[in-house]
């Protein structure tokens, strides 16, 4: 049966201003068909939400924060989040990822237009004679314009933020401009999305902003905190903000592999280290980690997948086969390995899913249904040295030949005490 809005509205006892907001707030539990019109036609089904979200916020005075995480716990063992009909912004969205996830989007999801923000009008020039303009609108912007970003975010309901300053020397050199971008871009983020009412927001975070040691991965752990922070200013909003944190990225503009490979035309390329160890994902895996988080995050959590680690000797003898390796020692802000979890993030980290998921210790927060997750081990960290999955100078190969997109584990990561 369906109900015209006046209906419910009487039903439910309420005026049909708040039918109209609750379902603005809940649309993956109210989803009303459209007549022919444009007229609302709500099912029964919608009914029945509508009254668990009233007997929530009425009854027994929740926010709509914590109406939406306790009725989160019935639709928490959905596979993936539901992007039909969506409006999504990337920031940085001409970058490596970013490209990656609106091919991805679009191919495997059916949103209804994807916003493509960021500040280089030629990169955004070459997305637009690659993709073309069908769902896919190109937004000149700096995250570091605060209006730009509001204006931006007017009808989105999700963004996925990846624009950074990336590269570590040019952070170093010019760490106000890091700090104005990585820093104040986050706040602007934050803020942007709130007065704009998005639902939820992803922000990318990398390994560097675990114990960091250089500028450009302490603006990262500042960004990480900022976002997770953010879930405390939004309140009746319902916005949700959290973060995933991964390492380098196979394929990626700033992957050490095509510098192996132009040094690999002299014969010789340069190693820092013969021991360092990096974590590596592929494009794919990476895209395939915000999806996930979108789909389960309540906010206030860092994604974290489980993935390889690669010693850098096999990743050179792997891209310049038969060439001199030179070992010229660790750089300035360089680690020898990198973690994305630490014993003290292990206290809060759970395995949930094929990921780590490390919830965040606040009092405001709730857990939800992670109920399926399982604790990992007192001491546990997770460090592309102490890792137990592992790429072997073969796998590498493969990988660059395009031949092996999906590492095999040598073991599960699942509950590793470092």
């Amino acid at each position: 049966m369906e109900y015209k809005i006046h209906e419910v509205s009487k039903k439910l006892d309420v005026p049909r201003s708040t039918v109209r907001y609750w379902e603005s707030e809940f649309t993956d539990l109210i989803k009303p068909v459209r007549t022919s019109g444009g007229q609302r036609r709500y099912t029964d089904k919608d009914i029945k939400n509508f009254l668990k979200i009233k007997d929530l916020i009425r009854k027994k005075n929740q926010s709509i924060r914590q109406t939406k995480q306790m009725l989160s716990k019935s639709s928490s063992g959905r596979e993936s989040i539901d992007l039909t009909n969506k409006c999504i912004l990337v920031t940085g969205g001409t970058g490596s990822f970013g490209k990656h996830f609106c091919r991805t989007i679009l191919e495997k999801h059916n949103p209804r237009v994807i916003r493509v923000y960021s500040r280089d009008e030629l990169k955004q020039d070459d997305m637009r004679r690659e993709f073309g303009e069908e769902k896919l609108r190109y937004f000149i912007g700096d995250v570091r314009d605060r209006d730009r970003m509001r204006r931006a975010m007017e009808g989105v309901d999700i963004v996925v933020h990846a624009a950074a300053l990336k590269q570590v020397p040019a952070c170093e050199y010019n760490p106000l401009e890091a700090v104005k971008t990585n820093i104040i871009g986050a706040q602007n983020i934050i803020d942007a999305a709130i007065d704009a009412g998005v639902k939820k927001v992803m922000a990318l975070s990398t390994d560097k902003a675990v114990n960091p040691v250089n500028l450009y991965g302490a603006t990262k752990l500042c960004a990480e905190k900022i976002f997770i922070q953010g879930n405390s200013y939004t309140g009746e909003r319902g916005t949700c903000f959290s973060c995933v944190r991964y390492g380098n990225v196979i394929g990626s503009r700033g992957s050490v592999i095509p510098l192996f490979q132009k040094q690999a035309r002299s014969g010789k390329v340069t190693v820092t280290d013969s021991r360092m160890t990096r974590f590596w994902i592929t494009l794919d895996k990476a895209v395939e980690l915000v999806v996930n988080g979108l789909t389960h995050m309540q906010g206030g959590e860092i994604f974290v997948p489980i993935i390889p680690s690669m010693k850098v000797v096999d990743l050179a003898k792997a891209v310049a086969p038969g060439c001199k390796v030179e070992i010229i020692g660790i750089r300035p802000g360089e680690k020898l390995h990198e973690s994305m979890i630490t014993e003290e993030d292990g206290r809060n980290t759970i395995a949930y899913k094929g990921m780590y998921v490390v919830m965040p210790a606040l009092s405001w927060w709730e857990k939800g249904d992670y109920s399926a997750g399982e604790a990992v081990l007192e001491g546990f960290t997770y460090s592309s040295n102490n890792n137990t999955q592992w790429l072997t100078e073969n796998d590498l190969k493969k990988i660059i030949k395009g031949e092996l997109s999906e590492p095999v584990s040598q073991a599960p990561a699942t509950l590793n005490a470092g």
